[in-house]
């Protein structure tokens, strides 16, 4: 790519980036969960009886959590490759390959995944105001405000300004692969979900090609593996 498509490469890299601080808590299969997390619970509940769920949160609390992504080495030689210089917004954290992010707010169950109850972690997880900036040649991408939403497909979502101005409301940055989820641990009052893909979504690989003209990006691209960790009381 030429020095004109900078500016693309730093969004996706910051689309890509945000993707990993939301990851772990949509621990839900995408490929058999329904049309939307309350469609999938009532599909869910034709084929078994609800559970009792091992974890439940219905209200997390300012302060309640922290969302974290371990980086794939990979992307991290991406972010290198195209000169990016990453930073941090709100009380998020960025050190020793993860990034992390504090969770603000939304509900939390999660089920026994050997139940066959699904999906198994339901709920939104928000952090709000909090995010990542990069920035490179005179262009800083901020993506804030992460929502991660566990329907069909699984998601996360966020704010995507460049320079300032909102560019993206909302956006769907990345599909959230909970194929990978271990079992939650609860210790401590702390229950844990770890092992969550974060992958770079089609429909946003195919927006930023289009936007910026080049064909770097394809979805499916893994970001990283995500660890939530949010106080069951």
């Amino acid at each position: 790519m030429n020095a004109s498509s900078r500016p693309a490469k730093l969004l996706v890299a910051g689309v890509a980036l945000s993707a990993a601080l939301g990851l772990s808590a949509c621990g839900s299969d995408d490929s058999d969960a329904g049309s939307s997390s309350a469609s999938s619970s009532s599909s869910s509940s034709a084929e078994y009886a609800r559970p009792e769920p091992v974890a439940s949160l219905p209200a997390i609390p300012a302060e309640g959590g922290s969302t974290s992504v371990a980086l794939d080495q990979a992307f991290v030689d991406a972010l290198g490759t195209l000169g990016v210089t990453p930073g941090t917004i709100g009380g998020a954290t960025l050190a020793d390959g993860s990034v992390s992010f504090p969770i603000t707010g939304g509900t939390v169950t999660v089920f026994d995944k050997e139940t066959g109850y699904k999906p198994y972690v339901q709920g939104t997880v928000l952090h709000e105001g909090s995010g990542l900036s990069l920035a490179a040649g005179g262009t800083t991408v901020q993506l804030t405000d992460f929502t991660i939403d566990p329907g069909t497909p699984s998601r996360l979502f966020g704010n995507v300004s460049v320079n300032g101005q909102l560019a993206v409301p909302s956006a769907p940055l990345f599909d959230l692969d909970g194929s990978t989820l271990n079992p939650p641990a609860i210790e401590g009052g702390v229950a844990t979900l770890q092992g969550t893909e974060v992958l770079l979504s089609a429909e946003a690989a195919e927006l930023l090609n289009q936007t910026f003209m080049v064909d770097a990006f394809a979805g499916d691209f893994l970001i990283g593996v995500a660890t939530i960790e949010v106080p069951t009381a």
